[in-house]
């Protein structure tokens, strides 16, 4: 019966020595706590880029305006080219100073007869005209205060121009005189011809 106890001895022997062993050769492991692994917080993605805005289509072009047709179109008022609208010549007769009464002009201007005239034609034209004006009027002259209406009359000059005549005479104003002033024209030699005051009755004033 001394077989099981040897084989218990020893089999408690042989624990005993790798238990031995086992404490021998195993030294306590050193337990290396790492650090925790800082995860990187996730990058931080990048706004949704702004989608720009839808472009504002142009506004339609604002169209002139339509031309209004047919509206009729401002003429000039009358006498727009220079031409009076009511441009009779006036006669009259007034007091001329010293010689008494004589045709003048609506503004009160002397008028005259030239001795060259003949058959109710100018013979005074071109530089004669600078001096002597013919009297001029854009329809029939108006007999005024003392004029004889039946006498008036005009001719038409080389230049198209209307003259008012009197018994015949063409009439002229002197570039000199001054309207109740001295007629500065009366009895004067000048372009060949003598120039006088006309009375009433169509005569030259002596």
């Amino acid at each position: 019966m001394k077989y099981p106890t040897l084989l218990g001895a020893m089999l408690a022997l042989a624990l005993l020595l790798a238990a031995c062993a086992s404490a021998a050769t195993a030294s306590p492991t050193a337990v290396v706590t790492s650090p925790p692994i800082v995860t990187e917080s996730p990058v931080a993605t990048e706004s949704p880029v702004a989608t720009e805005s839808p472009v504002a289509t142009e506004s339609p072009v604002a169209t002139e305006s339509p031309v209004a047709t047919g509206s009729p179109v401002a003429t000039g008022s009358p006498g727009a080219t220079g031409v009076p609208v009511t441009g009779e010549a006036t006669v009259m007769v007034a007091n001329v100073g010293t010689f008494g009464s004589a045709l003048v002009n609506g503004d009160g201007l002397p008028l005259y007869m030239f001795s060259l005239d003949t058959n109710g034609t100018s013979a005074c034209t071109g530089d004669c005209n600078t001096e002597w004006k013919p009297l001029a009027s854009q329809g029939a002259p108006v007999a005024g205060d003392g004029a004889d209406a039946s006498l008036l009359g005009t001719i038409t000059r080389d230049d198209g121009t209307m003259q008012v005549t009197y018994n015949g005479h063409p009439l002229y104003t002197f570039a000199n005189d001054t309207a109740g002033g001295t007629p500065g024209g009366q009895g004067m030699s000048d372009n060949g011809g003598t120039w006088s005051l006309v009375s009433a009755a169509g005569e030259p004033v002596q």
